[in-house]
């Protein structure tokens, strides 16, 4: 069997202050090694595994002898009730039996079906602390996109101010303005819960304190194709490792059932071997068997020694045969539920494929929009520079600060889009088998970039180079019997 080395402990970003504040930076690979190791999933399903192995020796040790040593002193009279033995050595081992074998392949299938959910409790975390990296990357950005929006609304607020009193506007549109401007203040506090609540769950999964824990978005390998793009044949797609452990672990009880069918009626090989030391003075063992002390013709032997095999035919056991039925009926249930949990991992594989594909579309019309907005504000921008101070001028301030409002409107939808789009690819990787080369490959730049200096309070530090581990591999998976 493949064993699952942990990715390898990564150099950890250190910590830095800026401005009096202390914050600690993390690479996403560096975040997936402390994940892998500080994960109790992990802790929980290698000693499972441990355990596995451990009953897969136990199966296979019924063929290796027993040697245990008896020994004991006392005294005896009158009629002798065994022979008086000082020290015994036994030994006992099983030579043959139709059941064991079996009972092997179950305890074989056992320590695969342990390995594989071991490999995808691994996956798994990778899969979370990956998407809660990403959460955090985006939440942070947002948080500096809505502190210079705010910015913008003030000043709006401002403007408005002025033209109402100079009798240009109606006083309607000051409390529009001031609501866009509390609009922003609640999407800031909101972003503030998400950071909050993201650097939580990441601290939890990496072990390190969530106070001021920021991410390197250098650190995120470009999504170069996005799988839902890709023309896919989802009955080729290999299933997910809980569903091969749920298939192994039927084979297990399925080979459990062979052995207990297989018990009546066939024959048992037991080798014994036994040596015994007698001693004859502390009892009244000699008067009760005079020729053992010595008796002409008859010499005396303080050693005994016993060898041979022991054959067993059970013929009749009602308990055991109930047994396996019981055991059959329990790999029968096994088999059917490994069968429904296929069924439903696959109908929704097929699901979250064409879930990605329509969010691909939609964060291409949000970055389209963004750039429709874009191409609006240079417009307004280039004619105030043209119009200057004439007094005919038709593009004023307040146009241009609602045109950069709507600019940065459109970028936070564009992140949203783009951070579901990527939450889903993450996932769509982790099924397709290629989440691990895709942590593995050179970090780049995100699609999506920011455009504005991060926020006040938010200060990012220069990033250090990390050290990528190498993902475990699933193991090999023995075929359906």
């Amino acid at each position: 069997m493949t064993r699952f080395p942990l990715l390898r402990t990564a150099v950890l970003s250190g910590l830095f202050t800026f401005g009096g504040h202390c914050v600690a930076q993390i690479s996403l690979q560096s975040a997936v090694n402390l994940a892998l190791k500080n994960s109790p999933r992990i802790r929980l399903a290698q000693a499972d595994l441990d355990k596995a192995r451990a009953a897969r020796s136990e199966a296979r040790d019924a063929y290796i002898p027993t040697v245990g040593v008896v020994t004991g002193y006392g005294q005896s009279t009158g009629a002798p009730l065994n022979v008086p033995v000082v020290f015994s050595i036994s030994a006992q081992s099983l030579v043959f039996s139709f059941s064991q074998k079996d009972y092997i392949r179950s305890a074989d299938q056992a320590v695969q079906a342990a390995e594989l959910i071991l490999h995808n409790n691994q996956v798994e975390v990778v899969e979370d602390t990956t998407n809660t990296y990403l959460a955090l990357d985006y939440a942070l950005e947002r948080k500096s996109v809505l502190h210079e929006s705010i910015a913008y609304a003030d000043r709006l607020v401002s403007v408005t101010t002025d033209r109402i009193s100079l009798g240009v506007d109606a006083k309607v549109e000051l409390p529009k303005s001031r609501r866009t401007g509390t609009q922003l203040r609640l999407a800031s506090l909101q972003t503030d819960d998400d950071i909050a609540a993201n650097r939580q769950h990441l601290a939890q999964l990496t072990g390190l304190p969530a106070t001021a824990l920021v991410t390197d978005r250098n650190s995120v390998p470009a999504f170069t194709r996005s799988p839902a793009n890709e023309e896919v044949d989802m009955d080729k797609l290999p299933d997910s490792d809980g569903i091969k452990a749920a298939f192994a672990n039927a084979r297990a009880k399925q080979y459990v059932a062979f052995g207990d069918s297989r018990y009546l009626l066939r024959p048992q090989i037991i080798l014994a071997a036994n040596y015994s030391r007698v001693a004859t003075s502390l009892s009244s063992y000699l008067d009760y068997y005079p020729r053992y002390g010595g008796a002409p013709g008859f010499p005396n032997s303080e050693n005994a020694l016993s060898f041979g095999l022991q054959f067993n035919f059970p013929l009749l056991d009602m308990a055991h045969r109930a047994k396996a039925r019981g055991s059959a009926a329990d790999a029968a249930r096994a088999y059917a539920e490994a069968d429904q949990q296929r069924g439903v991992y696959r109908e929704g594989r097929s699901k979250l494929l064409n879930s990605s594909r329509e969010l691909d579309l939609r964060a291409q019309l949000a970055r389209d929009d963004r750039e429709i907005a874009q191409d609006q504000l240079e417009t307004l921008q280039i004619q105030m520079q043209q119009e200057g101070g004439s007094q005919g001028a038709q593009v004023t301030p307040k146009d241009q600060l609602n045109a950069q409002l709507q600019e940065r409107q459109k970028y936070l939808d564009v992140l949203a889009a783009d951070l579901q789009l990527r939450q889903t690819q993450v996932n769509l990787l982790r099924q397709t088998d290629r989440l691990g080369n895709w942590l593995l490959t050179t970090p780049g730049s995100r699609t999506v970039t920011p455009t504005v200096a991060p926020a006040a309070g938010i200060p990012v530090p220069t990033p250090l180079g990390t050290s990528p581990g190498v993902l475990p591999q699933s193991p090999t998976v023995t075929p359906h019997p």
